[in-house]
């Protein structure tokens, strides 16, 4: 049985061995987490657990939208999601997923961006983020998508997306 819950401040070294192992030999995406986590811009951090182990862990982290736009909105960029090799293949990425987007929208925030495999996250309801007028820092196209987390939050909001400092800080 597979437990999800917030992160606890007990988590940490757990969930740098989850993403260490599942993301090997890449280390980015460790120290990205370990980044935002000192900069306290993890409003929303999940973990899987499995017989006392954290097995899996996604963050969210806010974005920015260039320029500013007149309306202010809330957003959230979703990753890294990693789950240990052993357990992978089970849909607890998924289930992290899934929770951590419900607590998006009960926390108020208005959108929720991520680049990653259209065909895996379309079905959370990610669209494409350049058909809605948002542009990627990192020039992806397919791969950069969006969801509304309320009908008619994109409503007006063109722009640049640019995520936390810190992905640039660990390589990712």
């Amino acid at each position: 049985m597979i437990e999800i819950r917030a992160e606890e401040a007990k988590d940490s070294a757990a969930i740098r061995q989850v993403h260490l192992q599942a993301f090997h030999p890449r280390t980015g995406e460790a120290h990205l987490v370990e980044l935002l986590r000192a900069a306290h811009k993890m409003p929303i951090s999940w973990v899987a657990v499995a017989d006392g182990q954290v097995v899996g862990h996604v963050v969210f982290s806010p974005i920015i939208i260039e320029p500013s736009p007149l309306v202010p909105i809330r957003g959230l960029g979703l990753g890294p999601v990693a789950v240990l090799p052993a357990y992978q293949n089970r849909g607890i990425g998924s289930e992290l997923i899934a929770q951590g987007l419900k607590e998006c929208h009960q926390s108020g925030y208005d959108l929720v961006l991520v680049l990653g495999h259209p065909g895996f996250y379309t079905r959370f309801g990610f669209t494409n983020a350049k058909a809605c007028g948002l542009a990627s820092e990192y020039g992806a196209d397919d791969a950069f998508m969006v969801m509304e987390l309320w009908a008619g939050a994109l409503r007006g909001i063109k722009g640049m997306i640019k995520y936390q400092p810190e992905f640039n800080d660990a390589g990712c």
